[in-house]
């Protein structure tokens, strides 16, 4: 008979069984244990990136979002700045144009009252020049 169940097959199937254990024992478990910790690992690796990256992501969005407030804070003061800036130019060229009427006002009551003088004087200047042609036009005649 090819296979005869004698005391070689139980001593067989007893040493299949002792090395099973020991096998279990010695390589399985702590290889199984090594694996279920090492994917342990990896998932909290996987878990830890995960993580992050929803970080990174979120700081990203916050750091736009105060560049872009930043950026509205900066067009904000330099509006204004441009706004005060036109109001004291305007304020400057209004009393600019002011100045420049008073001294157009001042400049024609100069020169108003310089020819009310002049014409206060003409008569006597028309008749002194007259006696100036007159002396040059008969020499013999003096005053």
């Amino acid at each position: 008979m090819f296979l005869a169940l004698d005391g070689t097959f139980w001593v067989q199937l007893l040493n299949f069984v002792i090395f099973f254990a020991l096998l279990n024992v010695v390589f399985l478990r702590p290889v199984s244990a090594a694996i279920r910790k090492r994917r342990g690992y990896i998932n909290s690796v996987t878990r830890d990136y995960d993580a992050y990256r929803e970080q990174i992501v979120a700081l990203q969005a916050q750091a736009e979002s105060t560049r872009a407030a930043a950026r509205r804070e900066a067009e904000l003061i330099l509006s204004r700045a441009r706004a005060q800036a036109s109001n004291e130019t305007a304020q400057l060229s209004s009393e600019q144009s002011d100045r420049v009427m008073q001294t157009v006002e001042e400049a024609h009551q100069t020169a108003s009252r310089e020819l009310q003088s002049a014409r206060a004087g003409e008569p006597h200047m028309v008749e002194d020049l007259a006696m100036l042609m007159l002396e040059r036009a008969v020499p013999e005649m003096k005053r």
